[in-house]
């Protein structure tokens, strides 16, 4: 026998010459190649790695500045103006230290690249603990997202219909449930759903970037001339904490609010997943234009939610106790009612953007676990299927308020706040007491502490609320 057909080892630039290893060399290299034109196909993957950093920062932009800055007003009424503050501008700086991390672990094995939140937490706690640590938060984050938006964007539908078409006290005016609207928003979702990956809903996540920064200069500028037009009223403003029937109640209520700020920053559950779609090399990695898109996409963080924070609370004080800081405006009713649709519109790419995860969660699955061919059929069906489900919880249970607190505390403080410390000190193992490792716990400690209050706050108030809320109404 020659040599060669003895030889074991195969270097994969030509095929064996015995029929069984000849054999087996062909069901490798089809199994390869079924392999990786399925991760080409998913929607988070190797297969449309050609963003740009701007790529970066309008998605992230669109996954951060969500509707939930337009709460923040209320929550400061519970906060006060020293607490509230503090609170914002630490989970400013925690969150964008904690994001930081994440886009410096995406590639931290030298020529892989971990495209998903999970594959980051199997890397940090091992194969089977990082799912379980990781994918039931990331699903609570994602599909709680999306279905708050399908509240946001009913809510804000109906007020623009009643803005434009009702005049003021017209009683004849025919109102339209908010269940019906709802319904409307999540049609727009079974058509966009149908985007394969990131890269296709670019224009859309732009244009709900756009949106995002407009609206919220409205949520502040108009309260700005509000509030120097009802002067000499402006003293009638008061910043006490609201009259409550206990003090146990207000207590909750401030958990409540610290959960609507966690809500606030809640970018990090998609951020793998848009670095994924960036180009790398030795030479220039993709951490570099990530992190150019996270330091402008956090510029305009800052310039939408400190304004329309503080503006708010300065200018209608304990008196801004509305979930949608938009509500309490009362005029100009043009203004307003651009708004609401502005609202609507970037709540359309933000649901497309914490969607898409989960898209690639379920068709991962689907294919290979279950062994459904991957195609347009199975994408439409399930797709559909989850887009109704989140539209049939909204429209069932639409507190909008106490849905951010609750998710805000249970989901987006241990995914956004701490997990990423966490990863951070199992894989690098900084020096104990280091200034590195010092950080760490104290983030880590910070969310827990945010994690704990705030779920107990907006559980108890969607426990009040629903005492009193009829459903389908």
């Amino acid at each position: 026998m020659a040599p060669h057909e003895n030889d074991s080892t195969n270097n994969g630039s030509s095929p064996p010459s015995s029929t069984q290893a000849f054999k087996e060399y062909v069901e490798d290299k089809g199994h390869a190649r079924t392999v990786k034109s399925v991760d080409d196909w998913l929607p988070v993957g190797s297969g449309s790695r050609n963003a740009k950093w701007w790529y970066s920062a309008f998605h992230n932009v669109t996954a951060m500045v969500g509707a939930g800055v337009l709460s923040l007003p209320s929550a400061m009424v519970y906060l006060g103006w020293g607490p509230g503050v503090l609170v914002l501008v630490l989970s400013w700086v925690i969150t964008l230290y904690t994001l930081w991390q994440m886009v410096e672990m995406h590639e931290m094995v030298p020529g892989k690249r971990f495209d998903r939140y999970h594959e980051l937490g199997q890397e940090a706690f091992g194969e089977k603990l990082g799912l379980w640590i990781v994918v039931p938060q990331q699903l609570i984050v994602e599909v709680g997202v999306d279905i708050v938006y399908m509240v946001t964007g009913g809510t804000s539908l109906m007020r623009f219909y009643e803005l434009v078409h009702c005049k003021p006290d017209d009683i004849s005016c025919k109102h339209i449930k908010k269940t019906y609207w709802i319904l409307v928003f999540a049609s727009v979702h079974f058509f966009l759903s149908q985007l394969p990956n990131f890269n296709s809903i670019t224009g859309v996540s732009l244009a709900a970037a756009v949106m995002s920064l407009s609206y919220s200069t409205i949520a502040w500028v108009a309260p700005v001339h509000y509030g120097q037009e009802a002067k000499p009223p402006m003293t009638k403003v008061s910043y006490a904490y609201p009259h409550s029937p206990s003090v146990a109640n207000t207590v909750f209520r401030v958990f409540n609010a610290l959960g609507q700020v966690a809500f606030a920053y809640a970018g990090h559950n998609v951020v793998l997943e848009i670095q994924a779609t960036i180009p790398s090399s030795p030479q220039k990695p993709s951490k570099v234009p990530m992190w150019r898109g996270v330091v402008v996409a956090y510029i305009v963080v800052a310039m939408c939610y400190f304004p329309v924070s503080l503006v708010g609370y300065w200018a209608f004080g304990n008196d801004t106790s509305y979930d949608n800081v938009l509500q309490r405006l009362g005029r100009p009713e043009w203004l307003i009612a651009a708004a609401n649709l502005m609202v609507v519109v970037h709540v359309i790419g933000s649901y497309q953007i914490y969607a898409m995860p989960v898209f690639d969660m379920l068709e991962t699955v689907l294919v290979k676990k279950f062994h459904f061919p991957p195609g347009v059929i199975l994408r439409l069906v399930a797709r559909s299927l989850y887009v109704a489900f989140t539209a049939f919880v909204g429209m069932t249970f639409p507190f909008f308020g106490d849905l951010l607190g609750f998710f805000g505390g249970f989901a987006f403080a241990p995914t956004t706040y701490f997990l990423p410390c966490i990863m951070w000190l199992a894989v690098y193992k900084p020096r104990v007491f280091s200034l590195s490792w010092m950080a760490n716990w104290i983030c880590i400690v910070l969310g827990v502490l945010l994690m704990l209050v705030a779920t107990i706050g907006g559980f108890r108030s969607i426990v009040l609320d629903a005492s009193t809320y009829q459903f389908y109404q």
